[in-house]
This record gives C-alpha cells, sequence and structure tokens, in this order.
C-alpha cells in the first residue's frame, strides 16, 4: 500500500507511519514544522520529508490512503487535493479501526491512568513472550516504537484518547475503535477547550461504553462513582467486571502487594498505581495471562515513561519529575508519594501548562490537589496563557484555587530555579509536576544539587 501521512511529524503520526513502514508500506509525508524525537526518528527510517511545507504535488492519485494528523487545517493543500481525487481520507483512529477490523481490540479508556495500565500490560505480555500489536500514547521502556501493527497477531491493545481525532473529524478518538474488551480506569474533567461542560465530558465516555461490541467485555474501576454510574446505567449487552484497590502496604520506603502466597514487592507505588494494577491484572486474564503469572511479571514493572520518574536520589533526598497536570493526576501522585515517603518532607512543584489547567474558570478544580505536600509551590507562564489566547490568571486567583497554606507562585523560570536551589532538600521528596519545562528550567542542575 502507498500512504501518505499530512502532518507527519506528530508524536502519533511519525510513530504510525514507522510502525506502516516497518510493515512494508510505501510511506510519504508533510508537514510544517518537525521536532525532535520525531525528526531523528523519521530520518532513521528514510521517511523524513525533503523539505518542511505543504506540496499537493505529493497527491496523485496512485496512492491507497492519506492519514490526516490534528495538526493540519481544513484549508490544508494536500488535503484538498486528495478531497479532489477522492481519495480515502482518513484520521488516525480510523486507520488504526481499519487495519484491526479482524482482530481482538482491547481498549484502555480513562481520563488518567489509561498510559501506566497500557504500559503494564505491555509489559506483562513481554515478559511472557506473548506477541500482540499496540498502540500507546507515549514511549514505553524496551519497546521502540509505541505503534506495532502486524497481519499475524490476533490482539492488538489501543490506549483509548478521548481527544479530537482530526481537523475534519471532530469525534474522540476513542469512539471510532468499537472495542472487544474495554477498561474504564476513571473520568475528571478534562480538555475543556473541547468539552466545555462537565456533563458533555462525561458523555464521551457514555458513548464509548456503549461502542463496545455486543457480548464484549467492560472492565471497570468500581471505585470511581462516574465510572460505577456508566457501567450499571449502558443497556449494551455486554459483560462487566468491576476492579478496586488491592490489599497493599509500605514498608522502609518499599511498597509490598499482598498476595495469596505472601507480601510480592514492587517498583511502582502509590494508590493509584495499585489500583491501575488491578485494571491491568483483569485485561491479562482475558488476553490469556492468569494471575500467577501476571504476578510473576509485574514485580519487575517500573512505571510508564514520564510517570513518577526518579531523576536522582541520595541517603537524604529523591527528586521526581512527574507528568502530571491535570487536577485528578496532581492529586493521585502527590498523595502516592507522601504515602511511600511518610518519614520525609514533600515538596510539590506544579507547572499550569495546559489550556484548561490555565483557564481561570477551571482553576478551581485544583483545591486541595496539594494537601499532602509539606510545602508546595506553583509555576505559570503568563506569556503561555497569552499564547493560549485566554484570559489573565493572577498568583491570587492560583493561591485561591488550591487553597493550600503557605503556596508560593512563581511566573518566571529564573526565580523558580533560584527558589529551588535555595530549598533546605535534606531528609525530603522534591516532586516537579508538569507537561512542560518550567519555562526552560535546567532540570540538571537541579539533580545535581542534591
Amino acid at each position: 500500500m502507498k500512504v501518505h501521512f499530512i502532518a507527519i511529524g506528530g508524536s502519533a503520526m511519525h510513530s504510525l507511519a514507522i510502525a506502516l513502514k516497518q510493515k512494508g508500506y510505501e510511506i510519504s509525508g508533510s508537514d510544517d514544522a518537525i521536532f525532535e524525537p520525531s525528526r531523528s526518528r523519521l530520518v532513521k527510517y528514510g521517511i523524513m520529508p525533503a523539505e518542511l511545507g505543504w506540496f499537493p504535488e505529493k497527491i496523485d492519485q496512485d496512492l491507497d490512503a492519506v492519514i490526516l494528523g490534528m495538526h493540519a487545517r481544513e484549508n490544508n493543500p494536500e488535503l484538498l487535493k486528495a478531497q479532489e481525487y477522492g481519495l480515502p481520507v482518513y484520521s488516525y483512529p480510523e486507520f488504526i479501526y481499519e487495519q484491526s477490523k479482524d482482530k481482538t481490540r482491547v481498549v484502555i479508556a480513562g481520563s488518567h491512568g489509561k498510559t501506566t495500565i497500557t504500559s503494564m500490560i505491555l509489559h506483562v505480555m513481554n515478559y511472557h513472550d506473548k506477541e500482540i500489536d499496540f498502540l500507546v500514547g507515549a514511549p514505553v521502556k524496551g519497546i521502540e516504537n509505541p505503534v506495532h501493527l502486524t497481519s499475524k497477531n490476533d490482539f492488538i491493545l489501543l490506549e483509548g484518547d478521548e481527544y479530537l481525532s482530526s481537523a475534519i473529524d471532530r469525534r474522540p478518538k476513542f469512539h471510532l475503535y468499537h472495542p472487544n474488551i474495554a477498561l474504564l480506569s476513571g473520568v475528571a474533567w478534562d480538555h475543556i477547550n473541547v468539552f466545555p461542560t462537565y456533563q458533555n465530558y462525561v458523555e464521551q465516555f457514555r458513548i464509548f461504553v456503549n461502542s463496545i461490541v455486543n457480548g464484549g467485555i467492560l472492565v471497570y474501576n468500581e471505585e470511581d462513582d462516574e465510572v460505577k454510574k456508566l457501567a450499571e446505567e449502558t443497556e449494551n449487552p455486554i459483560r462487566k467486571h468491576p476492579y478496586q484497590t488491592p490489599a497493599y502496604h509500605t514498608q522502609d520506603n518499599l511498597t509490598f502487594l499482598d498476595v495469596a502466597e505472601g507480601e510480592l514487592p514492587l517498583e511502582i507505588f502509590g494508590k493509584h498505581n495499585m489500583n491501575n494494577l488491578a485494571g491491568a491484572k483483569w485485561i491479562c486474564q482475558h488476553m490469556g495471562i492468569d494471575e500467577d503469572d501476571f504476578y510473576e511479571a509485574i514485580a519487575s514493572f517500573k512505571g510508564a515513561s514520564k510517570r513518577l520518574e526518579k531523576l536522582a536520589e541520595n541517603d537524604s533526598t529523591v527528586i521526581f519529575k512527574d507528568f502530571a497536570h491535570s487536577p485528578s493526576k496532581v492529586k493521585a501522585t502527590t498523595a502516592a508519594v507522601k504515602e511511600q515517603y511518610a518519614d520525609k518532607k514533600l515538596i510539590a512543584c506544579l507547572e499550569l501548562h495546559t489550556y484548561s489547567s490555565l483557564n481561570a474558570d477551571f482553576l478551581k478544580e485544583y483545591k486541595d490537589c496539594l494537601a499532602p505536600a509539606d510545602k508546595a509551590i506553583v509555576f505559570y507562564s503568563p506569556e503561555a496563557v497569552e499564547i493560549k489566547k485566554l484570559d489573565p490568571v493572577t498568583a491570587d486567583q492560583i493561591s485561591e484555587a488550591f487553597q493550600k497554606d503557605g503556596l508560593k507562585v512563581f511566573t518566571n523560570s529564573e526565580d523558580l530555579q533560584d527558589e529551588l536551589k535555595n530549598l533546605d532538600l535534606s531528609n525530603s521528596v522534591l516532586l516537579m509536576m508538569s507537561s512542560g519545562n518550567y519555562g526552560g528550567l535546567d532540570l540538571e542542575k537541579l539533580k545535581s544539587s542534591i
């Protein structure tokens, strides 16, 4: 097949392009900006565009498919040419479905935990040499490309993102996969630029549950009230398997899962990760891995990429960086670190970076998210607010929203660097939470400060 990618430089798009190249497809693509690591990876596989920009002449009538990325607009000249020729134009998730129509589709969905749960399942499958196709939203340790497609594997594991599919397809991605087996981890309002009300956001998950094929399976977190309600209310003729956080305990900064045979030491920690683990176990069992084999494999799982990544550690101090940015993720991550290191002072530093987190009306969702921290710091860039064309946000608004005594708010990365440099980090855990880079903060300097 000959496939052309419009906006090939995206993190998901370039990974799919590589997967199809590995499958033997003829790949071409365009983009007006391509950054690392996408650029180097496209070069490595010989599918980096010769020059940046949009070139309608790349669209010819013998293309089998055109895949449109979120970065491309409705008036993209290559898209217009493809439409003029009547070529099949797919969004990313539409094409994934086309590739997996004859497979057992396992879709992991939820406002939080889906990358970790998907990574857990992949780890277990790899540990037991069980070959499956997959699509995961972030790099996974030990896996070269986060998208893997074959003609032979029976199962495909998909991380089900609720964000929109493309500029001309405004449906959430996970509505297009039609899972045979689905997991729903939790629902907490996010992406308010697309889903302006909580009710509208929840409705997307209701549609997802109803998209499970007849006779399919829904594995769901019954500790989440909204998820439990969605599972109980659906009239879709499916089987339902609830899960909940298993028994576990911490001792000497280590976490142990309480299993029938005794204590199982884990590399991961936190109640949210124990809950994720329970969901992953159910899915693995439906994919042919029994409970004992699951436990054997999960003991060596060190976490998903960018999730509670340990940057530095000595006898007195630990520094973590985590991708957490939405309120539910920030709350879960902060609580997890405090539970694991109960004998240390927790300093939590959060960057408000996304469209939702910088929205003045959404800020109230962060109330008590940093409550477990002994010291709390919030950073945001007024320039980022301006670029996103949002109403200005003030330090007072942030303090009022978080309701955290002693909260310090910074708007300049140099001032934040000075604050962190002057902290007393003895007997402490420093938790850096962001989906950005704190305005260019030098994390190497921070690591070397302990």
